[in-house]
């Protein structure tokens, strides 16, 4: 037996339980905005919010994990942790963009990752307001809709149109700020749309050229990280580590290096 095609063959059925989930998810806040946004928390600061749908997104989607899957585990960003037996970790963020949903913008969606031992192998990011979706397996490349997909082509880090995004504690916000000042004259130009989950998929797609930004939590990239990586991007830390709260890092070959670099000279990694 090819134990390769064998893992490659379960990361699929798991891909594809994330897809299912991820679209009626993504139905449900659809709904919910089109019905008036309800009521409106903070968790972190008083600019990181959380809404009922995103809970009720959240409860949606682990329900229906549990319905297929009763014995894995679950990681959600609004409910902790889901005990579970079996080797399979599901890390889920129910709208990866809360803010840009609050506010009726477009860019917030739905990001379901399967992880087994510790590894990302199979992910779905699903934009909420167009209906755009990225998926990917580990060894089975990622793609939209029958599209595969395969990074920017760019090789100058001068041309390079770099999305990146800031968190919600005014310290770490002054910090990213000041690397992004630093990093402006040495790119075509900066974009932050609002969603993590997001920009790794249009760093996937090549519709941006690059990806990076600090203080993220695995369900903000977990789904977005294993999309732009099957698509050819390197997706680290920096100095060696790999990706996760200092740094989640996404690039194409020709670009990773000299934005590493940059990003290193400007102490990017968070604290």
């Amino acid at each position: 037996m090819d134990t390769r095609q064998d893992v490659r063959t379960g990361a699929w059925e798991l891909c594809d339980l994330a897809v299912s989930v991820a679209r009626e998810a993504a139905g449900l806040v659809r709904a919910r905005r089109a019905a008036g946004i309800g009521h409106v928390a903070t968790k972190s600061t008083e600019t990181d919010v959380v809404t009922s749908a995103d809970r009720a997104a959240e409860r949606l989607i682990t329900d229906r994990i549990r319905q297929a899957r009763p014995a894995d585990r679950i990681l959600g960003e609004e409910s902790g942790t889901h005990a579970g037996d079996s080797p399979v970790t599901w890390v889920v963020d129910p709208i990866d963009g809360t803010v840009n949903y609050v506010y009726g913008l477009g860019h917030y969606g739905v990001s379901i990752a399967a992880r087994v031992a510790d590894v990302t192998v199979a992910g779905v990011v699903r934009d909420i307001d167009s209906g755009a979706e990225w998926r990917a397996v580990r060894g089975g490349g990622a793609w939209r809709d029958d599209r595969r997909l395969t990074g920017s082509e760019v090789t100058d880090l001068g041309v390079a149109l770099v999305a990146t995004g800031f968190g919600y504690q005014p310290d770490r916000r002054a910090r990213q700020g000041a690397v992004v000042g630093g990093l402006l004259p040495h790119i075509r130009d900066i974009r932050r749309f609002g969603s993590a989950a997001l920009d790794l998929c249009l760093a996937a797609e090549g519709l941006v050229d690059a990806f990076y930004e600090t203080g993220l939590n695995m369900w903000d990239y977990a789904a977005g990280g294993i999309v732009a990586e099957e698509a050819g991007l390197r997706v680290t830390g920096l100095s060696g580590e790999p990706a996760g709260a200092g740094m989640v890092l996404a690039a194409p070959a020709a670009l990773y290096g000299p934005l590493h670099d940059r990003l290193v000279e400007l102490h990017a990694r968070a604290a």
